[in-house]
């Protein structure tokens, strides 16, 4: 008997007048064990708590922002093509919301944050708190991809494919029924990366440095190639790959040297 991996029946829930969006509860999630995690991490390198409460109050709004933008400047021709519509942007509960614009406007907003505030700590103790803590809202924020039937991969015959419904799949992929799960694929590599970081023993000489926060962009990065090359929803391409494959490979290279070179600055005692 062929199994695959069903997919949700709606992505609302109606609760009388008002509608709830399983994408935005996912996002909602995330933030909350984001939030969490880095509060508990920063206060065990001797921060105070009240610093990433505050700080959420700006980051996380921005974080949204920035990855609307990062989208919208991605895919003009949902918003501003002939059949797009201007308002949808707004819409953010439906999806959209590009990763490397959240995690740079975001990463600029902590920046500012803490310059120009008095904290308890230094900003790369905040980036290095932070770090894991983003790769599992970014793990529990894919499932609202699962809930809006979108983002997923190449068609695929494996035990876990997807189960995607006809008016969900692109042109030319109408007659196939399972494709691959790249929203799990990523949230299981989300949850690998901050395990890594958690116990690798590396990183507890590292603490306070940001390296870690590299590590976390250049672990991501790799992951977000393979992911990339599978994507079948439409894209941008330069020179016949998709955009964001270029995003995360210079991401990769960029973040990958930053850590190593953190590496040889902080030689193990």
């Amino acid at each position: 008997m062929r199994t695959f991996i069903p997919t949700p029946s709606s992505a609302t829930l109606e609760l009388g007048f008002f509608t709830v969006h399983y994408y935005a509860l996912c996002i909602l999630l995330g933030i909350l064990f984001a939030i969490w995690i880095t509060k508990m991490r920063y206060i065990n390198q001797g921060g105070l708590a009240s610093d990433i409460s505050d700080l959420a109050i700006v980051v996380v709004p921005a974080g949204i922002i920035g990855g609307r933008i990062y989208h919208v400047i991605t895919s003009p021709a949902q918003y501003f093509g002939d059949s797009g519509s201007v308002l949808a942007i707004f819409q953010i509960w439906k999806g959209g919301l590009g990763i490397w614009g959240a995690i740079s406007i975001g990463a600029l907003a902590a920046y500012i944050f803490f310059k120009f505030r008095p904290t308890s700590l230094p900003f790369p103790a905040l980036a290095d708190a932070i770090a894991p803590a983003l790769l599992i809202a970014q793990g529990i924020g894919r499932f609202g991809n699962w809930f809006n039937s979108e983002l997923f991969g190449k068609p695929t015959d494996l035990p876990w494919g997807l189960e995607i419904a006809e008016s969900y799949r692109p042109n030319g992929y109408g007659g196939y029924e399972t494709f691959h799960p790249t929203f799990l694929y990523e949230a299981i590599w989300c949850v690998i990366i901050a395990l890594v970081i958690f116990r690798a023993p590396v990183f507890k000489r590292l603490v306070g440095t940001g390296s870690i926060f590299y590590f976390y962009v250049a672990g991501y990065s790799l992951g977000r190639l393979f992911i990339e090359a599978i994507r079948i929803d439409q894209a941008n391409l330069i020179l016949g790959l998709r955009l964001n494959i270029w995003v995360a490979l210079a991401t990769l290279l960029t973040a990958g040297a930053l850590f190593l070179w953190k590496l040889v600055k902080n030689p193990k005692k």
